[in-house]
């Protein structure tokens, strides 16, 4: 996605290079409902600074070919960053139940939720389990290992573990098939990677039957990623950035 918007405010005709950072990454095959970033662009002397709805329709026509669309721009103090200013991040999980077979997943559904099998899981279980990663703790053990990982601290602070009864698309055309989505919603000011996905995997697990809710306290203190239940992972067909937070204070710039 950051090379098309790149591209993007490049055609905007800066006359100088243009600055661009955006506040998440994302693995492959996950989605954003809504991501955030900002862009440093410097027109020609003798034209004024892009307005925000005129920056907005400038990106969007040509991102025109692209599954990207820009929502709305703030005016941005220059000590601002979309990644490091962000308070708090949310991302959803989308969960489908009753599916025996993968190709049970309607049709508009494939590739936007995980159907893990065994049938239903345990809600309950999960929801035991999940207040177990609220609050700040060592994540080692949820973290998948990468370059990055001699770096970064494993200490993150997790705001929100929710599950949730949710709704697919069209899905009261198919209410015959007993098919349940759930949603579980994580809310930190910032994840490691892949810890959104492990965290889901393992509690997909406890709602198996395969860990008790007590085994992700027990995982979250060995601190050690090898600790992981082997291809627990969830896939990352079901994950969505679904925000981005900030200071309202940072998004209320005025003109001088």
């Amino acid at each position: 996605m950051q090379p098309k918007l790149l591209q993007a405010a490049q055609n905007l005709k800066p006359v100088a290079p243009v600055k661009f950072h955006i506040s998440s990454r994302t693995d492959t095959g996950v989605h954003a409902l809504c991501n955030a970033a900002h862009v440093d662009i410097q027109r020609a002397p003798g034209k004024p600074a892009f307005e925000e709805k005129q920056l907005v329709h400038g990106l969007n026509h040509h991102l025109k070919p692209e599954p990207i669309c820009i929502l709305n721009a703030h005016r941005v103090p220059s000590t601002f960053h979309a990644r490091f200013s962000a308070l708090s991040r949310t991302y959803v999980y989308r969960l489908l139940m009753g599916c025996s077979h993968h190709s049970e997943i309607p049709v508009f559904e494939r590739n936007l939720c995980w159907a893990p099998g065994g049938g239903y899981l345990n809600v309950p279980a999960m929801q035991e389990a999940a207040q177990f990663l609220v609050g700040t703790h060592d994540f080692s053990t949820f973290r998948s290992l990468s370059s990055e990982t001699p770096f970064q601290s494993p200490i993150r602070t997790v705001f929100q573990v929710d599950i949730q009864p949710s709704s697919g698309f069209l899905s009261h055309h198919y209410e015959h098939r007993g098919l349940e989505f759930w949603e579980l919603k994580f809310r930190s000011r910032s994840f490691l990677y892949r810890q959104v996905r492990r965290m889901v995997g393992a509690l997909v697990a406890v709602g198996q039957g395969k860990l008790t809710p007590h085994r992700i306290k027990e995982l979250l203190e060995l601190k050690d990623s090898r600790a992981f239940p082997p291809n627990a992972m969830a896939p990352p067909s079901g994950l969505f950035l679904k925000s981005v937070e900030y200071s309202e204070a940072d998004l209320d710039t005025k003109v001088e």
